[in-house]
């Protein structure tokens, strides 16, 4: 392989102790398609099957990545530890791999990558591919089904297909599925090259935004005002995935602000919800100092399933208050002290900010649930709670992050304009 043939080149980590037969089948079905690849060696145990070519990235490499070497997993002999060290080191490899540019074409060095195996092979692979922006192409193809790849990170962009049969061996069961892999990796970075940039250095920031059925008029209601003034808007639900997907595209620099309104993943991960984005969310944007506009939009719901899903500690508390959404979405309210303690979460998270932030809150309501409607009082419409939310966010706030309380539900007109000048205020103070 020449040297300007191995850039934008599309990646294939796998076990070649086991699977190099099979990795070898993929990659010259890729060829076929005219891409370049990289196979990257994730076996510990043995010999690889097959001979590794000149721009390959051999097992010992990836355990040095790690921290460890060949050597020293295999005289541990403990396949917990090699798992999990080569999926550290993977993750290193492939990331560098992308991150690196020719000099003089700017061309990446992989433009794409792909992952096959089985539970060992998912738990190395998911962690590698979810090291690469989203956007750039990744797929896994495993013996595991979708729900099975729990290792995942759950960035919404990874493509999976299962192999149907255990992954030993090329026959005519596999040998369509490899060739299916094979065309689908190669197809996705062909299409990738003419729609994805992810540098956004021109005219058009790009706002990420998040998003829940309780906060959509304001959303959706911003965003039009911000892309009237020249910003991309990409709104992401605050299920959880939304949330991580969008902590991971700022910390990836792909954001130049935040709108981040509906920060309702941190009652789930506070309460033992559903739709955790874990506890790092509100952190990215915060720390790379993108400017952001924070909000405790639906901060007054935690979300589960069916009633018989909510916690006994909940369900069979008379004081709780709950809300069947639909069958599947049962909303219980946060009362006054998880109010609180969200409000302290709230600000620290604002406080570690090195960038421009602000801070809305609105005086009436924090959802649809959580407000005055026609007929009265809607079922979450708790005033001490949210109350207890605010006093908390002013007592925790460092000083010199402004807290505008808005006399407006967060659905209001009132409350879309204050949170579309704080971000025009805290962007134009980053400039």
């Amino acid at each position: 392989m020449t040297e300007s043939g191995e850039w934008h080149a599309i990646a294939l980590i796998g076990a070649l102790d086991t699977k190099g037969h099979e990795v070898a089948y993929v990659r010259d079905r890729v060829a076929e398609r005219g891409h370049p690849t990289i196979v990257i060696d994730t076996g510990v145990m043995g010999d690889p099957r097959i001979p590794l070519g000149p721009g390959d990235i051999p097992a010992s490499v990836v355990a040095e990545a790690a921290g460890t070497s060949l050597p020293a997993l295999r005289a541990r002999a403990d396949r917990g530890e090699a798992v999990a060290a080569m999926a550290r080191g993977a993750e290193v490899v492939l990331r560098r791999l992308y991150e690196e540019r020719h000099t003089v074409t700017g061309q990446r060095r992989i433009s794409g990558a792909m992952g096959l195996g089985g539970s060992a092979g998912v738990t190395i692979s998911s962690r590698a591919l979810a090291a690469l922006p989203v956007g750039v192409p990744k797929l896994l193809i495993s013996t595991l089904p979708p729900g099975g790849t729990t290792t995942f990170d759950g960035l919404g962009d990874l493509m999976m297909l299962p192999s149907v049969t255990d992954i030993a061996g090329v026959n005519r069961l596999s040998r369509p599925i490899l060739t299916n892999a094979a065309g689908a990796i190669a197809g996705a970075v062909e299409a990738a090259r003419t729609v994805m940039d992810t540098s956004h250095d021109g005219d058009c920031p790009v706002v990420g935004a998040s998003m829940f059925g309780n906060t959509t008029r304001l959303v959706e209601g911003a965003r039009a005002l911000l892309e009237a003034r020249g910003f991309e808007v990409v709104t992401f639900h605050a299920v959880g995935s939304g949330g991580r997907t969008m902590e991971r595209l700022a910390a990836d620099g792909f954001l130049s602000g935040v709108l981040d309104v509906t920060t309702t993943e941190w009652a789930d991960e506070l309460c033992g919800g559903v739709l955790s984005a874990g506890p790092s969310r509100l952190d990215a944007a915060g720390i790379r100092g993108i400017p952001q506009v924070l909000a405790p939009g639906c901060l007054d719901m935690v979300n589960f399933v069916t009633m018989e899903s909510v916690p006994a500690r909940y369900r069979e508390d008379p004081a709780r208050r709950f809300y069947v959404w639909n069958p599947q979405v049962t909303l219980m309210r946060t009362n006054p002290e998880e109010c609180a303690a969200l409000g302290r979460i709230l600000a620290e998270k604002a406080n570690a900010s090195v960038g421009p932030v602000e801070v809305l809150f609105p005086m009436r309501g924090l959802s649809i649930l959580d407000s005055i409607g026609e007929r009265g009082p809607e079922p979450f419409w708790w005033p001490d709670a949210d109350s207890a939310l605010r006093e908390s966010l002013r007592a925790h706030l460092r000083s010199s992050i402004p807290l505008h309380e808005v006399d407006a539900n967060i659905n209001d007109d009132a409350f879309i304009e204050a949170s579309v000048k704080a971000m025009l205020r805290v962007f134009s103070a980053s400039r």
